[in-house]
């Protein structure tokens, strides 16, 4: 748990930092015709956005946070079940409201601050009654399964660029959440790092194509739509299915007796995060004493 709080940190932080940079990158997409980078007719997911962010600062930082979250990710879940991974990364949202307001100056309204201690009220309910992962080691079939449903993630992208507004927001916010929920549940088939072992599992290629596609479909959806809801579309995404998955098909198990008090940490921390959904992006303001 420990490390899956890690995690947390570990994203929220970077959340705010790739956030200022995506929107810094905008003007050469603008200079293109299409307001905030795209229309309703393109793909939605620019792909030069992302190379464009790559020349700022804050992006390459925010990478390297990224990088240091997933290896904790990784240990997470493979220590404890899924559900509570989930929640704990859903959690980083209540981080980028603290490092917002303390970094950037942002000002949290009574109900913010009231959503952080949900939040953290929600994963302290989990931490109690948490069990073991599950021991069930998943079966091709549900490897295939993740590389089918990383596969949709990409065509969702494309699909999403042609919704208007929210419609396009929420599509490409619960695509990147189902993308990043393929990582989840693809970290747990993976059961040898040999290359014998990764090349023939399917479950290897899941994880590399819907971590890819979920990250590309996120910094679409915070450069060109409304952040509140495609973050919103993020968390649902990231945390039902993956728990889910972990319940029917991995064997996740709570402590004994205690299968109320995770359903309901669950339901808090998710509800708190959501709460919190517009600090998917960090203010576009920045104050000068963070200016480069």
């Amino acid at each position: 748990m420990v490390c899956a709080l890690g995690a947390a940190v570990c994203f929220g932080t970077a959340t705010v930092l790739q956030a200022i940079a995506a929107r810094a990158a905008a003007p050469a997409a603008e200079s293109s015709g299409s307001p905030g980078g795209s229309s309703p007719g393109s793909s939605g997911v620019d792909a030069a956005l992302l190379w464009r962010a790559l020349r700022e600062w804050r992006y390459v930082a925010g990478l390297g946070l990224d990088g240091v979250g997933f290896l904790l990710q990784i240990a997470a879940l493979r220590s404890i079940p899924i559900y509570a991974v989930g929640a704990a990364l859903a959690a980083s949202l209540a981080v980028t409201a603290v490092v917002a307001a303390w970094l950037l100056g942002v000002r949290l309204s009574g109900t913010e601050w009231g959503a952080v201690g949900v939040v953290c009220a929600g994963l302290a309910m989990l931490g109690l009654a948490s069990g073991e992962e599950g021991n069930r080691a998943g079966s091709t079939v549900l490897g295939f399964a993740m590389l089918g449903t990383a596969v949709a993630v990409l065509l969702l992208g494309v699909v999403a660029g042609r919704l208007p507004g929210r419609g396009r927001a929420l599509a490409l916010g619960l695509g990147a959440g189902f993308g990043f929920g393929v990582v989840e549940v693809a970290v747990r088939l993976v059961d040898g790092l040999s290359p014998s072992v990764l090349f023939g599992n399917p479950a290897a290629y899941a994880l590399l194509l819907g971590g890819g596609a979920a990250f590309l479909l996120l910094t679409s959806a915070l450069q060109g739509g409304s952040v509140t809801t495609a973050t919103a579309g993020l968390v649902i995404g990231e945390t039902i299915g993956p728990a889910l998955v972990g319940v029917v098909w991995l064997g996740d198990r709570t402590r004994e007796g205690l299968a109320w008090l995770v359903v309901l940490g669950f339901a808090v921390a998710v509800v708190g995060a959501l709460a919190l959904a517009r600090f998917g992006e960090a203010p576009t303001e920045v104050p000068e004493r963070v200016a480069p």
